[in-house]
């Protein structure tokens, strides 16, 4: 963060200035030119937009990194930090109980982005968010960042934490491979395992076959995010300072936070190695009797920037992933959140808040073990 939070909009706005100043010379100087009047009118608008985006990013951009150092050091993310291979990692431990519930976040998500439901799960048992190397408060850690090395880092965090098994692990989108990997590598630990809409192994290669037309290659959209990101557009569009919909008080507005410092870093590194925590995962489970709970988003709500026909064809290879994760175990149940976006921990945090203590109190005994293995409902 100190990088694009501190030596960039230092930089950016001495560059801003000399942009309007040599803008303003060439606008001086048309009129000298011998051009056509249609070639000066075209050059001095362009000229004139160019030092108008300029002065508003060298404006933006320092406002934004000090908006941002300013409220984090007001408002440091619930938690305590831990050395993990030399670097500070971050997570918020909450509530009392056993088996303890490890929440990992999807692709460039934190662990706030759990706020709305962590509180309530904390009322049942321990329930702990932590952040992966790169996002939110935790440290970078070097690349690869695939399943292997995630798995082992949360590992060590969880030592050093003192936060020992039984674990159920909780991962949204591509931590549905991080856990897989965990519980593999470490299964005198996990008493069970829900994935939350999660990714599967080598589900990029079945996506690309049914994509007529494919997404902007990653060393182009990146980049070009991270740069919007440190010039403060989305301070700009209003998106750091209005909570996260679907995250209530305090918490939502430190994800809107959050969500405003750039993580591009962490984010590419882990999609760099997606293809290799697939390999890493492919060939994880089945687990046996572990209890597995599945919750899936309702297809029928999909919004992508396709077609609507190659919308819904992704939609339903999504649901098809999704229903094979319940091979992973004899005891699996597969529940789709009606009305449900990716987010299911935002959208449908109510479904979330009644079935995930019910699960906890089966893998307890305190309450009846599902009569249902195997099956798939809508609520």
């Amino acid at each position: 963060m100190d990088f694009d939070y501190a030596v960039m909009p230092a930089i950016i706005p001495v560059a801003g200035i000399l942009v309007v100043w040599l803008s303003i010379r060439r606008i001086r100087s048309l009129p000298k030119k011998n051009f056509r009047r249609w070639r000066r009118v075209a050059e001095r608008s362009a000229l004139v937009i160019v030092a108008l985006v300029a002065a508003v990013v060298a404006v933006s951009s320092p406002f934004n990194a000090i908006a941002l150092h300013h409220f984090w050091a007001k408002n440091p993310s619930p938690g305590a930090f831990y050395a993990v291979n030399g670097r500070r990692m971050h997570m918020n431990c909450t509530g009392n109980g056993s088996p303890t519930i490890v929440l990992d976040s999807g692709l460039g998500d934190g662990a706030l982005i759990w706020g709305a439901v962590q509180p309530e799960l904390s009322q049942t048992t321990r329930v702990c968010s932590y952040d992966r190397a790169g996002l939110g408060g935790s440290e970078a850690l070097p690349p690869p960042r695939d399943a292997d090395r995630i798995a082992a880092e949360l590992h060590e965090l969880l030592h050093q934490a003192n936060v020992s098994g039984p674990l159920v692990l909780m991962g949204h989108s591509i931590a549905g491979l991080y856990v897989r990997d965990y519980a593999s590598r470490y299964p005198a630990d996990i008493a069970g395992l829900v994935f939350v809409d999660a990714s599967t192994p080598l589900q990029d290669d079945t996506f690309k076959k049914a994509m007529t037309a494919q997404p902007p290659p990653r060393w182009i959209l990146y980049p070009a995010m991270r740069a919007l990101f440190i010039a403060g557009v989305p301070r700009l569009l209003g998106l750091c300072s209005k909570p996260t919909s679907g995250i209530p008080g305090q918490a939502g507005m430190l994800e809107a936070e959050d969500f405003c410092r750039t993580h591009f870093g962490a984010v590419a590194a882990e999609a760099d190695s997606f293809e290799r925590s697939g390999l890493e995962t492919a060939h994880t489970g089945p687990y046996g009797s572990m209890p597995i709970l599945i919750i899936s988003e309702d297809g029928t709500t999909m919004r992508l920037p396709i077609s609507a026909q190659q919308t819904a064809e992704m939609a339903k290879i999504w649901d098809q992933m999704q229903e094979n994760l319940k091979k992973l175990s004899t005891c699996s149940r597969r529940i789709i959140a009606k009305g449900s976006d990716h987010y299911i921990q935002r959208s449908r945090a109510d479904l979330i808040d009644k079935e995930v203590p019910l699960f906890i109190e089966q893998i307890r005994g305190t309450a009846p073990q599902p009569a249902n293995c195997g099956s798939t409902v809508t609520e």
